[in-house]
């Protein structure tokens, strides 16, 4: 009787409509604790090192599962990849450079300005010079100006700025792959950005790399942060309107800072919470406001920027 009242319950009309928006949800939150997760490597393999890790084997289960050979490739779709996985790749070590220094949810507010700008950067209507005046009041109150115990360590503010700069970038790059295969674009990309990390890694960490701890460990928080928020958003993708997905995705910051606060004890300001406040209502305003032909962060390939 339990079973079919929760067969019943599950395949119910409100609970297909939820199932895209928890599985979205379900992503963020598994980007966050993985990435959580990925900052207790970095006394071992440092920043570098993690980086590699993650995207290295992240890139090695998304060809696996897509098998990217299966699809043709001509000159100009392989000169799109190299580029779309060059800005990947340095995405995602500018991004775990800056964790070094500032905590998750404030890296991920600051990381959110670089689609935010390209969101913004065609503004014509009143109303989008309101959302860039929140999102330039947010950054300035993450600015490293401010004294006291929360001051931000600039450099780690600036990787974080370089990590928005390339998430712009991978959207645009992103764009101009979707005429391909949504598995090999992405695999192809991964794999690219894999080559482009793993040098740093190595110099930075070395042997430790192929320690078998660091090497399970590595490949939880590249399921966690990257093969399983791709195949949620994949799903919610499908289901959710791309404005919608924007919108609900501006929830990133937040949720990131949760994470830093429960898994690795980060302590947030009240101006910092009020900076992430700023940036999350200027990405909502901006999606919201801005007409098609403007350029949307949910637009981009998946998997999840950082």
């Amino acid at each position: 009787m339990s079973f079919a009242v929760t067969r019943i319950t599950l395949t119910s009309p409100m609970a297909l409509r939820l199932m895209p928006y928890l599985a979205l949800l379900g992503g963020m939150v598994s980007l966050a604790v993985g990435t959580s997760f990925a900052k207790s490597l970095f006394p071992i393999v440092g920043a570098e090192g993690t980086s590699a890790l993650r995207v290295g084997l992240s890139a090695l289960v998304l060809v696996a599962v897509w098998r990217p050979w299966r699809f043709g490739l001509n000159q100009s779709d392989a000169g799109r990849v190299l580029l779309y996985g060059l800005v990947l790749g340095l995405m995602n070590l500018s991004f775990y450079m800056s964790l070094r220094t500032i905590p998750l949810g404030l890296a991920i507010a600051i990381e959110f300005s670089g689609p935010l700008v390209l969101a913004l950067i065609h503004a014509r209507r009143l109303i989008h010079f309101v959302w860039i005046a929140f999102a330039v009041a947010g950054l300035a109150l993450l600015l490293p100006i401010w004294s006291g115990a929360h001051a931000l360590d600039p450099v780690g503010v600036a990787f974080a700025a370089a990590a928005g700069l390339f998430w712009a970038l991978y959207i645009v790059f992103g764009k101009r792959l979707s005429h391909m295969h949504a598995g090999q674009s992405v695999a192809l990309g991964m794999s690219t950005a894999a080559v482009v990390i793993l040098p740093f890694g190595v110099a930075s960490a070395g042997a430790a790399l192929l320690t078998p701890s660091v090497l399970i460990f590595g490949l939880c928080v590249a399921l966690a942060s990257s093969a399983l928020p791709y195949s949620l958003e994949m799903i919610a993708l499908r289901h959710i309107p791309k404005r919608t997905f924007g919108v609900l995705l501006s929830a990133e910051p937040a949720i990131g800072a949760i994470a830093g606060i429960v898994l690795l004890h980060e302590r947030l300001s009240s101006l910092q919470w009020l900076a992430i406040g700023c940036i999350v209502v200027a990405s909502v305003g901006a999606i919201l406001t801005t007409g098609r032909e403007a350029p949307d962060p949910s637009d981009a390939p998946v998997p999840t920027a950082n």
